[in-house]
């Protein structure tokens, strides 16, 4: 029994890096394309949220079956969804493509991840509660690691563009709203596959009338379709499907840890094959950004002799 159990743990940890790592890959096909065609974030996004959505409603149906439609059975529910996925997914999707085209994939990738500590200081005003003293470490941890990211060490001016850094704080904010905002629906039992998959098919309606992708000129040829295959094929369906079925697997703190497989591969890709150029500064901030965010992925003490209380009791 033990043995099955180590390889579902393999399993499970293998489909969660590859589900990261495809996310990291995405992320540098966009910085490809921004660089390649000076295409916006605005254009990328409205046809991967239209087309990636098409694509995973047929996946959600084969899956899923009538589950699929089940959250418009509320009225109240279906009000959630919308707000979602207008304030969740569209800002996340758009702030998070507008970062690696004003920096580039590994420094908007780290910046995103700094949605952790957001999420904790949302957590701490929610309960009126302090920050416990490791959660004040790992907050002062993030500060440093987004000041040297900024400023490469000299205080005096910043080594990213402001619209990089500015957009890469945004996008942290929208994987903040991102997670608060789907909890709720996920927590009702609703299909995941169907609540994502309505979030990005509502999501794409503002994004087409604000950017109009249909009246920006672009010159279609293989490469440009292979790039933005890989975009919405490996970065959302082949992500998506991969990601969930590991965390499943190995439950939720240990996806979250090796989620950072993402920001990882955005570097090391960024480096080696898209001319990105990283200093002694930006590593340091980034080591302090990805010890952050594991720093606050860790169970609390509270949350462990629970546990452990729990698994007497049993026994």
């Amino acid at each position: 029994m033990k043995k099955t159990t180590d390889k579902g743990q393999l399993r499970g940890t293998l489909l969660t890096l590859a589900g990261a790592t495809c996310w990291g890959i995405s992320g540098c096909l966009g910085q490809f394309l921004f660089a390649s065609r000076a295409l916006s974030a605005g254009w990328l996004v409205s046809l991967r949220l239209v087309v990636a959505g098409a694509l995973l409603t047929a996946l959600g149906f084969v899956f899923e079956g009538r589950r699929m439609v089940a959250v418009f059975t509320n009225r109240r529910d279906t009000l959630r969804l919308l707000v979602f996925a207008v304030f969740g997914m569209m800002f996340c999707q758009y702030t998070y493509y507008s970062a690696v085209q004003y920096a580039n994939a590994g420094t908007a990738t780290v910046l995103q991840t700094l949605s952790a500590v957001f999420i904790l200081v949302y957590n701490c005003l929610r309960a009126h509660r302090a920050p416990r003293r490791l959660e004040l470490v790992a907050v002062a941890g993030a500060l440093t690691g987004t000041l040297l990211l900024a400023t490469h060490g000299n205080f005096t001016s910043l080594a990213l563009t402001p619209r990089g850094l500015l957009f890469g704080l945004l996008a942290a904010v929208g994987a903040m709203l991102y997670t608060l905002l789907s909890i709720g629906l996920l927590g009702d039992g609703y299909s995941t596959w169907s609540v994502v998959v309505f979030f990005m098919l509502f999501a794409a309606v503002p994004m087409w009338a604000i950017f109009r992708p249909w009246q920006t000129a672009v010159q279609w040829d293989a490469q440009l379709v292979l790039v933005l295959a890989g975009i919405i094929t490996i970065g959302t369906a082949v992500a998506f499907s991969l990601y969930l079925t590991g965390a499943a697997i190995v439950g939720p703190l240990k996806a979250s840890l090796l989620g950072s497989a993402e920001p990882l591969t955005a570097i090391l890709i960024s480096a080696v094959f898209l001319g990105a150029r990283f200093t002694g500064w930006d590593l340091a901030g980034f080591a302090l950004i990805l010890a952050t965010v594991s720093l606050l992925s860790l169970p609390k003490k509270d949350a462990v002799a629970a546990a452990r209380k729990e698994k007497e009791d049993v026994r």
